[in-house]
Order: C-alpha cells, then sequence, then structure tokens
C-alpha cells in the first residue's frame, strides 16, 4: 500500500487533529467533572458545620483536581511536548519504518 506525500501529509495532519480533540475533550471533562464535584462536596462540609475556608481547602475536595490534574499534564505533554523532544518528524519516520516493515512482514510470508 503505497501513499503519496500528498496522503501521508493529510493522514498526518488528520491524526494530529484528533490527538488534539481528544485532549480538548479530556481538559472538558476535567472541567465539568472536578467542578460539579467540588461543589458538591464543598457544600456537604458546609451542612456538616464546616466554615468555606475549611470546605473548600479540605484535600477530599482539591485531592480531586490534583490527582486528574497529574494526568491531564501527561496527556498535554503527549500530545504537545512529545513532539518538542522526538522532533517533528519522528511521527513520519515511525509510519515509514512500520510501513516498511509491514512491507517486508508481507513478502516473507508469501
Amino acid at each position: 500500500m503505497d501513499y503519496s506525500n500528498k496522503e501521508l501529509a493529510y493522514l498526518k495532519a488528520k491524526t494530529r487533529v484528533e490527538k488534539l480533540r481528544a485532549f480538548y475533550t479530556h481538559l472538558t471533562a476535567y472541567i465539568v467533572v472536578n467542578v460539579a464535584i467540588s461543589v458538591l462536596k464543598i457544600l456537604r462540609n458546609l451542612r456538616n458545620g464546616e466554615s468555606f475556608e475549611e470546605a473548600f481547602f479540605d484535600f477530599n475536595t482539591s485531592g480531586v483536581w490534583l490527582f486528574w490534574g497529574i494526568g491531564l499534564a501527561l496527556h498535554a505533554f503527549a500530545v504537545f511536548g512529545l513532539p518538542i523532544i522526538l522532533g517533528d518528524n519522528w511521527e513520519e519516520e515511525k509510519i515509514k519504518q512500520f510501513m516498511e516493515e509491514e512491507k517486508s512482514n508481507n513478502l516473507n510470508f508469501q
């Protein structure tokens, strides 16, 4: 299966857009879900007699933001940071490598 340079560029761009969309979806879910969780926990803590500061700065409230935030940061690094470290054409070189391996595997089985 041979791809032209234009097709490879399109597939590369499409993959990058899909990764960006997945990251922004993850970011949106992070914000919406954590705001909802935080509001519910703060309200619960206020009903239990805590002050607003105690309820707001409770680790159970901020811990969710922290741990999910670590996962979000890793996702962001995979989308935005990895190309900086590995280079822009790393992905293209890997694609070519895998295509060549696939081609040689197909020749070995024939």
